[in-house]
C-alpha cells in the first residue's frame, strides 16, 4: 500500500509561511486519495498555520517535533518528556556569544515536545532579517558547525540543521527517523523533503525509508514537491 510521508517547512510550504492556496486545495484532493502522513519540527499550532486545518485533519497522522508530538486530527497519540540538559543549554548560550553575526533577534532557544529549536539570529526575527542570515550562513556554513561541535560534546544527544535558520536539537534517536517504527514492511513508502543531504533534519528519515526499499524525494521547494505528486494523480 502507497504511503506518502511529507516535511512541511520548504516541501509543502515555502519557509515560515502558509501554503498556497491552489496547493493546498490539491493536498486535499491528495489525502483523500492516498494515506499522507506529515513530520516537521514545528508543533502543532505551527503546522496548522502553514498547511491549514484541512490538510492537517485530513492527514493520517502528524508527527510534530520531529515525532515527538504526535497527532491524529485533535487527538494527541504521544508526547515525548524530554527537556534540554543544563550544560547543553550552557554550550549553546556560549555559541551565541562567540557567533560573529551581528544581528541578533531574541528567543534563540525555543522549547518544544521532546526537542529544542536553536537559532543564532533568534525566532522573533522578521522574513527579511532571515533571508540576510541564510545568505550569511550559506557562506559561513555557521550552523553545520555548531551542529559539529555540538554533537562531538555531547554524544547522547544529536544536533542537525533544520529549515533556514535553525539548529534542532533532541535526544539521540528522537530524530524524524523514529516514525519509520509506525510503519510496516509491507507498505511503499514514499518520502519528500528538503533537507535530506547529512546535515539535514530530513536525512535521518531518509535513510530510514531508503532502508526499506521505500522512496525518497529531495526536493526543491512545494513548487518541484507538487510536481513530482502530479505523477501519481494522472
Amino acid at each position: 500500500m502507497k504511503k506518502f510521508i511529507f516535511d512541511v517547512d520548504g516541501t509543502l510550504t515555502p519557509s515560515r509561511k502558509q501554503i498556497d492556496l491552489s496547493f493546498e486545495v490539491f493536498m486535499i484532493k491528495f489525502c483523500c486519495k492516498y494515506d499522507v502522513y506529515l513530520v516537521t519540527g514545528s508543533d502543532r499550532k505551527k503546522t496548522i498555520d502553514q498547511v491549514g486545518l484541512d490538510v492537517y485533519n485530513r492527514s493520517k497522522r502528524v508527527y510534530n517535533c520531529a515525532g515527538n508530538d504526535i497527532y491524529e486530527r485533535e487527538n494527541l497519540v504521544y508526547r515525548n518528556p524530554w527537556t534540554l540538559p543544563e550544560d547543553a543549554k550552557k554550550f549553546l548560550l556560549d555559541e551565541l556569544d562567540y557567533s560573529q553575526f551581528p544581528l541578533k533577534t531574541g528567543n534563540h532557544i525555543e522549547e518544544r515536545p521532546g526537542c529544542i529549536n536553536f537559532s543564532i539570529l533568534g525566532r522573533n526575527a522578521l522574513l527579511e532579517e532571515r533571508s540576510i542570515y541564510k545568505e550569511w550562513d550559506e557562506i559561513h556554513n555557521e550552523r553545520i558547525d555548531i551542529a559539529d561541535r555540538f554533537n562531538l560534546h555531547f554524544p547522547d544527544l544529536f544536533a542537525f540543521v533544520g529549515g533556514e535558520t535553525g539548529v534542532d536539537i533532541s535526544s539521540k534517536g528522537s530524530d524524524k527517523g523514529q516514525i519509520i517504527r509506525d510503519f510496516s514492511f509491507d507498505d511503499e513508502l514514499h518520502f519528500f523533503g528538503d533537507r535530506m543531504d547529512k546535515n539535514g533534519n530530513d536525512y535521518p528519515l531518509a535513510m530510514a525509508v531508503q532502508k526499506r526499499d521505500g522512496y525518497t524525494y529531495h526536493v526543491n521547494d512545494w513548487e518541484d514537491t507538487r510536481t513530482r505528486l502530479e505523477l501519481f494523480t494522472e
